[in-house]
């Protein structure tokens, strides 16, 4: 498949992810409409990202690999699973789709009387005094990168050319929601640096001060995975021009 088509499918995939998972946590968590207690909460929260995953790893992996994230890229760059040259273009869309998605994100939510974006926090990640748990950065940071690293682990098994065929998305999307029903009260679930900047770029101030964290770990914890699966696996985990989910 061409650079161009796999990039524009990563930039509509990671666009899907900020919408859906980010709107349901923006537009539903907490929705309190006529019927008392409507909202999803964060368990529904953790669920619909899981589901943005899983629904576009079947609408796009055959085209692009679904990475829709720069830590998985860089991850399955590490280990191998992805060639290195493609590496900035990916990333590039990921973050553009992130940023587009939180722009429509934005510009539905505004549509509700009284709805201030920065006050809401707008689904932005944080640690300290912006963590929903008030999390220390320590705390914060060993999450990023324990959960990242599981992530990639997960991808790197589920996409191995041994594992049962066709699962993949399934297990991997069942695998972010687990993520965020652990660490939503942490730093409200990045494990995604392009996640993490689409909504701090609209919520400004401490939500981008903080940004540099939610590059830094998930991309360790990536790294991290990328060279221990491959020791594990040993032989017959892919070769180097493997998308994720091929």
């Amino acid at each position: 498949m061409e650079l161009s088509k796999r990039v524009v499918a990563e930039l509509f995939g990671t666009f899907w992810l900020v919408l859906g998972g980010c709107g349901s946590a923006v537009l539903a968590a907490n929705f309190a409409g006529p019927v008392h207690g409507l909202g999803i909460g964060f368990v529904g929260v953790s669920l619909a990202f899981g589901l943005t995953v899983l629904t576009m790893a079947f609408a796009i992996g055959h085209i692009s690999g679904c990475h829709l994230n720069p830590a998985v890229s860089v991850g399955l760059t590490v280990a191998g699973r992805f060639p290195a040259r493609d590496l900035v273009p990916y990333i590039a869309a990921q973050v553009i789709g992130a940023i587009l998605g939180a722009l429509v994100l934005s510009l539905i939510a505004s549509g509700k009387p009284g709805f201030d974006l920065a006050a809401s926090g707008f689904a932005s990640n944080g640690y300290g005094e912006r963590s929903p748990g008030h999390y220390s950065l320590a705390a914060a940071f060993i999450c990023e990168v324990v959960m990242t690293g599981f992530f990639l682990f997960v991808i790197l098994g589920a996409t191995d050319k041994r594992a049962p065929a066709g699962f993949a998305p399934i297990a991997i999307g069942l695998c972010l929601t687990l993520i965020h029903l652990i660490s939503i009260p942490v730093t409200n679930t990045s494990v995604n640096p392009a996640r993490s900047t689409g909504p701090a770029l609209f919520v400004g101030g401490a939500a981008v001060d903080q940004l540099w964290m939610f590059w830094v770990a998930p991309i360790l914890g990536a790294v991290i995975a990328g060279v221990i699966y491959p020791l594990i696996a040993e032989s017959g985990s892919g070769n180097a021009q493997e998308m994720a989910l091929d």
